[in-house]
């Protein structure tokens, strides 16, 4: 299971999103269910991000996205998110691999 949220730097803080990032991924460590995350920057847009962050299950995600600890966790990165033409996140299941 596969959560990407889409986050823009704003023109005069080129360093919002990778500061919001690290203070998020620090919240969520030992977070049940949560594999790991990675930030890629788009490389034809630098101020464009994508947290993708892996999980075990999507009930794992669903229990943590539902609980109390959600919204404070991931309150930096919130005001970051970008939702031109799809929303500020997606969940994706994993249907092939390699």
């Amino acid at each position: 299971m596969r959560v990407l949220v889409y986050a823009s730097a704003p023109g005069d803080d080129p360093r919002a999103v990778e500061d919001a990032y690290h203070t998020v991924s620090g919240a969520l460590t030992g977070t049940p269910g949560l594999l790991g995350n990675a930030l890629l920057r788009s490389v034809h847009e630098p101020g464009a991000f994508v947290v993708m962050s892996e999980w075990a299950d999507l009930d794992s995600f669903r229990e943590w996205e539902e609980g109390a600890e959600h919204r404070g966790a991931t309150a930096p990165l919130r005001p970051l998110q970008d939702g031109r033409g799809r929303g500020p996140f997606g969940i994706y299941e994993v249907t092939a691999a390699y």
